[in-house]
Formats: structure tokens, sequence, C-alpha cells
């Protein structure tokens, strides 16, 4: 292969992960509800190494993270996308945003409720030594 070509498809790749840490450094400024996500897997990721999960609860553990974190990314893009499309309140765009909202509502809800099954009787040990 030509070096000229490997060096310019090195490039490429590694300016659109600079527009990817972009868009997620943007998503954390601006969007609040990233902000609780994100605050919320520091505090998962810290009761995960306090109580030393298994390894296959890590794994889980770390694809609800990701996949929460990757759904409020794809619904920062949908609402922005929609109020590049329309200043004025439709129902349509309501409903698209809302149910971009919601797909990230549910993911986050049975990630909690993934949480609370790998942490439960931990907490209660932990509390029952105090």
């Amino acid at each position: 292969m030509n070096m000229d070509f490997i060096a310019k498809e090195l490039k490429r790749l590694f300016r659109s992960f600079g527009f990817a840490i972009q868009g997620f450094i943007h998503a954390v400024k601006k969007e609040r509800n990233m902000q609780i996500h994100l605050t919320a897997a520091c505090l998962v990721l810290f009761f995960a190494y306090f109580f030393s999960i298994s390894r296959m609860e890590w794994i889980i553990i770390l694809l609800c993270i990701g996949s929460v974190i990757s759904l409020e990314c794809i619904n920062t893009a949908i609402e922005r996308t929609i109020d590049l499309c329309t200043d004025e309140i439709k129902p349509l765009a309501k409903q698209a945003k809302d149910t971009a909202a919601a797909a990230v509502f549910v993911f986050a809800i049975i990630s909690a409720i993934i949480g609370v099954i790998i942490f439960f009787e931990r907490v209660l040990t932990f509390l029952n030594f105090l």
C-alpha cells in the first residue's frame, strides 16, 4: 500500500474521533440529563469497585452505562436535528423528541433495575456490618 494513502486515512480517522469527542463534550456541557447519567455512572463505578463485583457483573454494568450514554447522545442529536428543521411547535416533532427521550428513559430504568439486582444484597450486607 501507498504510505501517503495510509497517512491520509489515519488522519481522516483521527479527525473523525476528534469530531466524536467534540460531540460528547458538547453533550456533557450542555445536556442536563447527560450530566445526571454521568454522575450516576460514576457512583455505580465507585460501588462496583467498592463491592468487588464479578467480571460478568462488570461487563453488564459497563454495557448499561455505555448504552444509556449512547442513547442520550442519539436523543440529543435527534432533538437538535428537529430544532434545526423547525422553530414551530409541531405535533410530529414533539412526538419524535418525546419518543427519543423515552428510549433513553426506558433503558435508564432497566439499567437501574439491573443495578439494584447486582448491588442490593451487597449494600444490605454492608449496612449490617456497620
